[in-house]
């Protein structure tokens, strides 16, 4: 009997969740796919299909491709198996499967943006720079971010020239950025002609002052020379020509710091991070070199929560909250980094290290019943992450609930791969389980495999 259940998912979206549940994968799965071109499936086809997204999930990509092989008997003008095959072989560096699998996806649903995007990728494994290009070119209608993954991609295939007219045509629409300004200074190093670099920036700058991204790149240049004074004078000549630019303040924030200046690089800090023009990633990157600068000297804390404030105001708070975590972390301050780290969670549950970072502080604070919920959440979040599983078993022994910890031990051992240190751990919160219990021969077996287990690892 043929049902509608799988169409449904399809069409629902369903199954896109599906899969994220196993493998964390963010990219779209075919799920807008019209019922006419599936057709009806059969209760076989709809078997294997799970199948072979559950082997997929647990990394046994090999017994995947076999389910889907089922699958393409069955349904062998079904886009979907063929792009769920390639991404199997992709996990398994078969570039070339890979691809002859998004080809056939993308001449069975052509247009499809998620295809393209996996053929773009699959192209770049397989150092087929040119195929790539092509692909982005036609990404580039479905989202202008494209162009600056297309920069990245020349460089790779050596179109040095093209790279930097890729790269000079995002700052003139989007303004600087970070990854920009690396590809920049990459192609700078491999062309090796600085000192022709060098006569073209100091060139543009004569004819156009007002350009600053013309005395950033030079900035950069000198600085990678280990050209510093003359980094630094670049720095000011631009500030004298745009005594009112932000973007100086990237470069001049470390120069102060090297001078040692503090107040100056908390002054070039500060205007940094309220800064409208500069992205993210770069007011990140200053953050760490502040939280750095702090650690060293203290008296400037203040200065930190006050800008870590405006920042987390104006910015991708979790990211934030994670690095102040970290930064008392590192100092020894274990309430306050959980604080921070809560905070962050609060905002956001897609950072698998925060999220751990996050448990593993309540354990240690002996906080295990916000331990043992949070990691029974995040397990809906991260499903095939055995570390969480390892987690809540250890809260709930604390918490003197063994029968509940037996049980999603047992089940998070399913997800193990060859992590024998982590299989200890398992093994040995079993036996402390199973000895709570008076369950002694139980108790003995684990601890037996744990043991055993150790002497292998030495």
């Amino acid at each position: 009997m043929k049902k509608y259940f799988f169409i449904i998912a399809m069409l629902s979206g369903a199954l896109f969740s599906f899969q994220q549940s196993f493998a964390q994968e963010k990219e779209v799965v075919l799920e807008d796919v019209n019922q006419d071109d599936l057709g009806n499936v059969t209760d076989e086809f709809q078997e294997q299909f799970f199948e072979a997204l559950k082997q997929k999930g647990i990394e046994n990509y090999e017994k995947a491709i076999l389910a889907l092989e089922e699958c393409q008997k069955l349904e062998p003008g079904n886009p979907v198996v063929y792009f769920e095959m390639a991404r199997n072989y992709n996990e398994l560096e078969n570039y070339d499967k890979a691809i002859a699998n998004l080809e056939k996806t993308h001449q069975l649903a052509p247009e499809r943006e998620d295809v393209l995007n996996e053929l773009y990728k699959s192209y770049t494994r397989a150092q087929q720079y040119n195929a790539a290009i092509e692909t982005l070119v036609k990404l580039q209608k479905f989202d202008g971010d494209y162009k600056e993954k297309l920069a990245n991609i020349y460089l790779l295939n050596q179109q040095y020239d093209e790279a930097l007219q890729t790269i000079d045509e995002l700052d003139q629409q989007e303004g600087p950025s970070t990854y920009r300004n690396k590809l920049r200074r990459q192609i700078f190093a491999r062309t090796g002609d600085t000192a022709a670099q060098i006569e073209n920036l100091e060139k543009s700058i004569r004819n156009n002052p007002e350009s600053e991204q013309n005395y950033l790149n030079l900035i950069y240049i000198y600085s990678d020379l280990g050209e510093n004074e003359e980094a630094y004078n670049t720095a000011q000549e631009l500030l004298a020509a745009n005594p009112g630019s932000s973007l100086v303040h990237l470069a001049l924030y470390k120069f102060h710091l090297e001078r040692q200046e503090p107040e100056d690089a908390v002054n070039s800090m500060k205007i940094v991070f309220e800064s409208e023009e500069i992205d993210p990633e770069s007011k990140f990157k200053v953050l760490n070199d502040f939280l750095l600068f702090v650690d060293n000297n203290p008296e400037f804390e203040e200065d930190l929560m006050e800008v870590s404030k405006m920042l987390s105001e104006r910015e991708n708070a979790p990211k934030l909250y994670g690095q102040l975590g970290q930064y008392y972390l590192n100092r020894g301050e274990i309430e306050e980094a959980l604080n921070f780290f809560e905070a962050g969670l609060a905002e956001s549950t897609e950072d698998f290290q925060l999220v751990k970072n996050t448990i593993l502080l309540q354990i240690e604070l002996e906080k295990y019943k916000e331990a043992r919920d949070l990691s029974k959440e995040m397990l809906e979040v991260f499903p095939a992450q055995p570390v969480l599983f390892l987690l809540q078993g250890i809260a709930l022994n604390q918490l003197e609930e063994y029968r509940e910890a037996i049980e999603i031990l047992t089940f998070g051992l399913d997800y193990l791969i060859d992590s024998p240190k982590m299989q200890v751990d398992f093994y040995t919160q079993l036996s402390k389980s199973h000895a709570a219990l008076g369950e002694e021969e139980k108790s003995v077996e684990f601890l037996k495999k744990a043991e055993a287990l150790i002497k292998e690892i030495e």
